[in-house]
Parts: structure tokens; sequence; C-alpha cells
């Protein structure tokens, strides 16, 4: 049987042998979310890069949108911030571009995760597409959580411990730890998701910058259960099912 198994930091990476595995790769707060929400809207790929530097050349040279944040704030100098609502609001059109993005957890752990088998996208957004994903894979999964600068976050653990419940019935989850206690945690959690994590600091920094929206929309659950970003080559694009048309 498969196992779950939560990676709390990227700083730990050492310790997970990757080969062989899926790593969902995941930054609710807000990476990770507006990838899975940029793809949902229409983007053909993005480019997900640790450092400013390379993610501006990226827009140069492939003539697509830049996107990037340092300490919850939007960089000057970028197309877009770090905000799912770039990508809903309407002020740049985004459908049928792509996206080159830096911020300072999640593309970072994303990098470092590339020598799994495959490296999926994960959010509460799409939860249900990386469980169907997950099942179909049945090879062992690690949650990469982003994190906060290489520390554990609340919110990141919490959605591994979500989805090592969705796939209780058809992997081990309780040979980790670690999955037991993100496991604890979403079920002290889920009936007011939004109330538990007020309680985490990123979700405070969030606050103080008067991105209590995005808070919000970040923490619906399933609002893309179709849309799964995956790693190919040097980018991340929507996975497609067999039979399924592209951004259908």
């Amino acid at each position: 049987m498969p196992t779950v198994d939560i990676c709390f930091s990227p700083e730990l990476l050492p310790l997970y042998d990757l080969k062989g595995k899926v790593a969902v790769v995941v930054d609710i707060l807000r990476a990770t979310s507006s990838i899975v929400t940029a793809l949902a809207n229409g983007v053909t790929h993005v480019f997900p890069v640790a450092e400013l530097a390379e993610c501006a050349a990226l827009g140069q040279e492939h003539g697509c949108l830049t996107a990037a944040e340092r300490d919850g704030r939007a960089a000057e100098g970028f197309d877009l911030g770090n905000s799912p609502f770039g990508y809903l609001d309407g002020v740049l059109p985004v459908r049928g571009r792509a996206v080159a993005i830096s911020t300072t957890n999640g593309t970072l752990a994303l990098r470092r995760s590339l020598s799994a088998d495959a490296v999926v996208v994960g959010a509460f957004l799409n939860l249900q597409a990386v469980v169907d994903f997950a099942q179909v894979q049945q090879k062992d999964v690690v949650v990469v959580c982003a994190g906060w600068k290489g520390k554990f976050c609340l919110e990141d653990t919490v959605f591994g411990g979500a989805l090592a419940e969705r796939l209780a019935d058809t992997f081990d989850v309780a040979s980790s730890d670690a999955t037991l206690a993100a496991l604890h945690l979403w079920q002290q959690a889920k009936a007011d998701l939004h109330a538990y994590l007020l309680q985490s600091s990123h979700v405070r920094r969030l606050n103080s910058l008067e991105a209590n929206k995005d808070f919000e929309f970040c923490l619906r659950l399933d609002e893309y259960p179709a849309t799964l970003p995956i790693w190919q080559a040097d980018r991340l694009v929507p996975f497609v099912k067999q039979g399924q048309l592209q951004n259908a």
C-alpha cells in the first residue's frame, strides 16, 4: 500500500528521498493557490522560479506575464503580485498567456522538489484533483509544505492532513508521525477552517497587509476540482487526463 508523508519545510527535504514518488507542493497562502487559479482561468503554463531576476528575464525571453512577491507584498516592476485575484479581477487579460512567477516560499519549495517522479501543485482549491491523481498513480506521496522562510506553517500542514484523510482508504497514512500530526490538525480545523487558521502567523501577516480577501478565497474547498498543475520539462501545465481536452 502506498504511503502519505508530510515534509513540514523545504529545509527538511534532504531527509526525504523523492525518487519514484509523487511530490505535492503546497503553499496555501498564496503561491500554489494562485497557480491553480491561474491555470483554471486560462493561463497556458507557469514558469515557477526562485529568483526575481530570473522571473523578469523569463518575461522578456518568452513575452509572458510576470508575477512576484516578497514578504507578502507584490514586488515592484512585475505585472502581478501573488494574489489569486490577479487572475480573476480582469485588470490584465490572462487567458492564453503564460506567467513567470517568483514568491518568497512556494516557488522555492517547488524547485527543490524536482527529483520526484511527478511534481504537482496542491491547494484547498484543487484538493480533489490532487486526490484523484494520487489514486491513479498509486505511488508514495510526499506533501512538501512551503512553510515560511524555512519554518513550519499551520495552513500548509493542515492541507496535508486534509489530503491524507481523503486518501486514507487506499493509502497508508498511519506510518508517519508527521502525517498523523497533520491529520489531527485537520480534524480539529475542518469544522471551521477559517476560524481555525485565523490563529496562524501567516494569516495575521496577510491580514495586516489587508489581504484578508485572499485568505478567504484560498480556503475554499474544491473550487477547481479538475485543475491540477503538473511539472513538465521547465514549467507547470494543466494535467490532462486521457480523453480530456486541455482547458476544456
